[in-house]
């Protein structure tokens, strides 16, 4: 099969060539953040085993929970200077930052140095997909904001699926995994310092605004208040469904009796679910609108984990359960990111991407935290699976609250100007 070059993507999409090193770089650099998503989770059990450096599981937990402190950390400050000093800068240091500091977990000589390591390469990467997504968003025509966001986001899932695929073979030689995403990580950033160009979009606000200067609080004001309560609600129950998932579905799935090797499969079978969904879910909300789709997908998700609770005789109906599981919760969180694109204008765009993803990563902290302290307490299966199911239910409620009006009249006045 011939490779799609960035010119073939630019004629599929309508964009200039420009746009579509965009489109490319934004993706990859995405897949880099999905296949650090999985990466500790794949390894834990190996770094178990083996005593490395000493660690026991509690050491393991915490060293899981300061890496997405990290992440959060880079989402929430992110914003503002991106909106302040441009997406391209920002978005290659970023890109450079977790890059170095992956590379160095190996060489750790301690279970305090592999913990700081997790967490200073955390902050680099939440940096990257808020503003990844914006650029993606800003670099896309407004009918197409959704698929912009699924679009770039399929590359969170691409990546994991990697990370799945080469845990299963480099097996105790994991230190391999955390060499690959810190080299591939400072190519992408000696790509985009020649092929990404900065967002006209941004530039375009800039000018209109005459100030670098985009605080938290414009979040706050009247016109964005009652959006931005239910994004971060929504945001939060999302990214707790994600990363709970993908930290404790193989230990879920071989509590509930199933054997490892099917635990560990249905990670990967998750994440598939999750590439075909966002791809679905990207073209239905561009067609029959961002919050309707949202609402249905986050309904189906209660469904969908509900029966995750219940034990299956059948391999292929698992498979089919989880894989529909992955293709309607993974979906869900990032058509919340899609809302924020198409409701907020340019000129704060990347704070409002950057707030929702690190209020959301708060979530992400507390879901592995909490199904962990049910795996613990000997009732992962069911319990963890009815707690699922709950948070997806407060999701879902979270998004009915948003203002049924998905781009904001000042979104349509700004970005008419071109």
């Amino acid at each position: 099969m011939t490779p799609v070059t960035p010119s073939q993507t630019s004629a599929r999409f309508g964009l200039a060539g420009r746009d579509a090193w965009t489109v490319v770089l934004c993706w990859i650099t995405v897949l880099l953040e999905g296949y650090d998503l999985v990466v500790l989770g794949a390894i834990i059990p190996t770094l178990l085993k083996t005593h490395h450096l000493g660690m026991t599981a509690a050491d393991a937990t915490t060293i899981a929970t300061l890496s997405l402190v990290g992440v959060a950390i880079g989402a929430v400050c992110v914003g503002p200077l991106a909106d302040r000093l441009g997406r391209r800068h920002l978005l290659m240091g970023s890109v450079v930052l977790f890059s170095l500091f992956t590379v160095l977990v190996p060489l750790a000589d301690s279970v305090a140095m592999f913990a700081v390591l997790r967490l200073i390469a955390g902050v680099g990467l939440g940096a990257c997909m808020p503003v990844s997504l914006t650029m993606m968003a800003e670099h896309m025509p407004a009918h197409r904001r959704a698929r912009a966001s699924t679009l770039t986001m399929t590359g969170y899932h691409t990546g994991a699926v990697i990370t799945s695929l080469l845990a299963l073979q480099v097996t105790d030689n994991w230190e391999i995994l955390f060499y690959v995403l810190g080299i591939a990580g400072f190519v992408v950033a000696v790509v985009q310092w020649f092929r990404l160009p900065e967002s006209e979009a941004f530039v375009r606000a800039r000018q209109s605004t005459g100030s670098d200067r985009v605080p938290f609080t414009e979040l706050l004001k009247p016109a964005y208040l009652r959006a931005g309560i239910g994004i971060w609600v929504a945001s939060f129950m999302g990214l707790l469904l994600v990363y709970g998932l993908n930290t404790w579905l193989p230990k879920l799935m071989n509590d509930a009796g199933y054997p490892v090797p099917t635990a560990v499969t249905q990670l990967l079978v998750l994440n598939v679910g999750g590439v075909v969904g966002l791809i679905i879910g990207g073209f239905v909300a561009d067609r029959r609108g961002i919050k309707g789709t949202t609402l249905g997908w986050f309904a189906v998700s209660v469904v969908m984990l509900a029966c995750l609770s219940v034990k299956m005789g059948s391999d292929i109906l698992l498979d089919l359960v989880v894989f529909l599981t992955g293709v309607f919760v993974f979906s869900a969180q990032v058509l919340v990111y899609s809302y924020v694109t198409n409701f907020y204008p340019a000129s704060v765009r990347s704070t409002a991407l950057g707030s929702a993803s690190g209020i959301g990563r708060i979530g992400s902290i507390v879901g592995p935290s909490i199904t962990g302290a049910l795996v613990t307490a000997g009732i992962g299966h069911p319990w963890g699976f009815y707690f699922f199911a709950a948070v997806a239910v407060l999701g879902f409620l979270a998004v009915l609250t948003l203002p049924r009006q998905t781009q904001s009249l000042r979104t349509q006045a700004v970005e008419a100007v071109a």
